[in-house]
């Protein structure tokens, strides 16, 4: 993975959903899934270069602020390659709890 990767986590969907479309429309980068941990508690990651998802993850952190819990915002300048085996393929969105 040469991307940097952002992640938000909220408390609750709807905050995760406001917090993704913020970031995909603050900057240049793709939202690549999500992952429902339970308790309500959803993450959100983005990847693209350092600069977008810098800019993407602090609008949606802001967004996830306002409409819900805010849990944790962190990017990863540049991952291991080994992270890409945690994400969907074809930047299909999923959850491993998914029924």
């Amino acid at each position: 993975m040469e991307e940097a990767l952002g992640m938000i986590e909220t408390l609750g969907q709807s905050a995760a959903i406001e917090a993704a479309d913020a970031m995909v429309k603050t900057a240049q980068v793709v939202c690549i899934g999500e992952e429902k941990i339970g308790a309500a508690y959803v993450t959100i990651f983005v990847r693209g270069d350092v600069g977008a998802v810098s800019a993407a993850v602090e609008a949606g952190a802001e967004r996830a602020r306002v409409i819900g819990e805010l849990i944790a915002a962190h990017i990863i300048p540049r991952p291991h390659p080994d992270i890409e085996k945690l994400f969907p393929k074809n930047g299909e969105p999923y959850s491993r709890y998914d029924s």
